[in-house]
Order: structure tokens, then sequence, then C-alpha cells
């Protein structure tokens, strides 16, 4: 697929020679490994494993992270190009690498100890370990602080029952980040976070039956049944609803990067389709005018969230970013791509709901990117919270 014209004010401009680097590199990898497979593993339902090592070596996974744990160590915009390129092949690509990175990797280098850094970074980072992140429960989705999976000190070890949905890698995990409540008579400190070995008596998961949405991608839900873990499995700074919380807000930063180059699959697609089917008179649609303002559209949005991702990303590595502006280019660019995808999908015509071309496809995807991670509207709630000073959640 090409991909001139998509950087409309010459955004690789602002980019460094490193950026411009680790964006190409993942670019042409998803062109040359995922492009040709993605497709049967969709309509499969079927993760592409095969290709878990291969983005180990080439340091997707925690790639932001400080090279001494095994990782790549790289700038927090580098790290959103590669969000941004992975999800230009698929969503549920993105979204291992994300849940991986962002939410098993970075809750163990914020709030683990030395001992857990040593054992788990090295393994996940090269993608030999495989990690998920178990926050949501069947009742408790945009309300996290309503859990009700609680963890018991029980002398030296800890004992967990409750369960988790919509588990990403949850069937495929060989350690899952579990937040759980605890006896603390403290709320604000009551929910800690916990590695569990998936691989211990009482654990379990499933596949999440019916999805017509990131099919690509595994799904999960995760039981817990007097699951016992020794002490040293605690994360020892995790501490209160804002530790969970401060792990979403590094994937939610991934996930803005990433819809846009969702958007920018569906805009290129449309392009070069437009272009090539001849109608009326010979012409191609591309000459028409109904399909020139949905094509002007459709690039003036996606230029609009390579702005705000990049800005974003900046103020991330300047140390000055707010959860909030998270919330805003999470909601802004999801927003925006799932209605550049619908508009590729009925730019396509007929053969927009074939598996061949990705326009449906990523329309599916994105749906659920609209509402996992905190949901259009939550964030707006976030986002109103911040502005009026009053919050608005009931």
């Amino acid at each position: 697929m090409g991909f001139e014209g998509v950087d409309y004010f010459d955004l690789d401009s602002l980019l460094d020679k490193d950026e411009l680097a680790v964006r190409d590199m993942v670019r042409d990898w998803v062109e040359s490994e995922v492009m040709p497979i993605i497709n049967e593993s969709y309509i499969s339902r079927q993760f592409p494993r095969e290709l878990i090592p291969q983005m180990g070596e080439l340091g997707f996974f925690g790639a932001n992270l400080p090279e001494e744990y095994g990782c790549a160590g790289l700038e927090n915009v580098s790290y959103g190009l590669i969000m941004q390129e992975l999800e230009r092949g698929d969503s549920g690509v993105r979204s291992f690498v994300s849940v991986q990175s962002a939410l098993v990797m970075y809750p163990i280098f914020a709030f683990g100890s030395e001992d857990q850094k040593r054992e788990w970074l090295p393994r996940l980072a090269s993608g030999e370990a495989i990690g998920c992140f178990g926050l949501t429960e069947p009742d408790s989705g945009s309300n996290p602080g309503g859990m009700i999976t609680r963890a018991v000190k029980d002398g030296d070890e800890w004992v967990l029952n409750g369960t988790k949905m919509w588990i990403t890698n949850g069937s495929l995990a060989d350690v899952a980040v579990i937040w759980a409540k605890t006896e603390n008579s403290d709320e604000a400190s009551s929910i800690r976070g916990f590695l569990v070995e998936t691989d211990r008596n009482g654990f379990s998961a499933k596949d999440q039956e019916g999805k017509l949405s990131l099919l690509a991608s595994d799904t999960s839900e995760i039981s817990l049944q007097d699951v016992r873990i020794p002490d040293s499995n605690l994360l020892p700074e995790s501490g209160g609803l804002k530790s969970p919380l401060m792990c979403l807000t590094q994937a939610r930063y991934g996930i803005a990067w990433g819809a846009v180059g969702a958007a920018m699959a569906c805009y290129c697609e449309s392009l070069e389709y437009s272009k090539n089917r001849v109608q009326f008179e010979g012409r191609p649609i591309a000459a028409t005018q109904i399909q020139q303002v949905r094509l002007a559209d459709m690039l003036t949005e996606i230029t609009k969230g390579q702005m705000l991702a990049l800005r974003l990303g900046r103020m991330k590595d300047e140390g000055t970013m707010k959860p909030q502006q998270v919330s805003l280019a999470k909601r802004n660019n999801v927003n925006m791509a799932c209605e550049c995808a619908r508009e590729a999908r009925r730019l396509l015509g007929a053969n927009g709901i074939l598996v061949e071309y990705a326009a449906m496809r990523h329309m599916s995807n994105l749906e659920s990117v609209y509402t996992y991670e905190g949901t259009h509207d939550i964030h707006g709630l976030i986002l109103g919270h911040d502005i009026t000073g009053s919050p608005a959640y009931i």
C-alpha cells in the first residue's frame, strides 16, 4: 500500500532521524510480515503467534523502558510511532504489543521490586514470556473501583478470588498482572497489584466467544479460585486505584497513536481504490465530487490527529503531559479513526465488505478501541471534570 500524500503538512520534518528510522523499520515490517497473513488471521479468529518472536527481536515490547532491563530505551514519540505503524496493520497486533508493554511491563517497572524487574522484564521484552492485565470485571467496566476480586493475606501468601473480563492475551499469557482489593482498611490504598503466574492452581482463562470485533486478537475471561501466590508476587509500590489508572494512561497514549495508523491505512486504501475504480463515462470515481470531498474530510481529520499525537508525545518526553490530555487524544483520535474507516468502507462500495480490503476490518476493530481503556463518553467526563472542577460520573 502506498503512503504518499498522507503527510499533508510535512510532519516528517518534525521527526528526528532516529524517530524516522524507527517508523520506517516498523512500517516495512508490517508490510512484509503482517499484511500477508492478517486477513487469514482475522477470518480464522486467531492471533498470529508466529509474529511474537519477531516483535521481541525488533524491540517492540516495552520499547520506551530502560535498556538495563532488556528494553530498547526509546523516547515516547518513537514508541508512539511503533503503535501507529502496528495499527496500520491491525488493531489486534497493536493491542498485543500495547498490553505487553504498557499494561504488563510498565506496572512491573513502576511498582515492582528490583527482583521482579530483573526476573520478568527481560523475558517479556524478548517475547519469551507473555503477559496480560486483569482489571476489568463483568460488572465493573467504567467503574474499576467497584471490583469484587479479593486478595486475602494468609501467612506469607496471598489468596486471590474473582473474575476478570475482556482480557487481551489472557489465554496466551504466562503471567497476569491482577488488581484486587485487600483487607486494608484504608480505601485509598486497598487496591494492590499482584503478579500471578498462569500455571498456578485455581487460575483459568477461556476465550471470549461471540466477538464481532478484534477477531485477530486473543480476548479472554479469567477466573481466580483460591489462587495462592507468595508475598513476593505483590507489586510493593502499588496502592489504590491510581496505580492501575497510571498503567491505563500509558496504554491510552499508545492508542492515540495507533488509531491514527488505522485511519491512515483506510485513507490510503480509499485513495488508491478511487483512482482505479472506473464508473460512469469511463472516469475514475476519484474524479467525482462526492469522493473527493470524502477523501478531503478524511485527510483533514487524520492531519489533526497526527498533530495531536505528536504534540502529546513531545509533552510526554518533556514530562509535562497530563492524564487528561491523554484522554483528549484517545477520545479524539479513536473517534476520528472510526469515522475514517466508515467513510472508507462506503467509498469502496460493495467491495468494502470483502476481507481483501482493510476498511471494514479496521471499522469493526475500532468499535472495540472506541470502548476499551475508557469509553468515548468516560473520557468526555474526565475532560469535563478537569475543565470545570466538578465530577459528573454519576
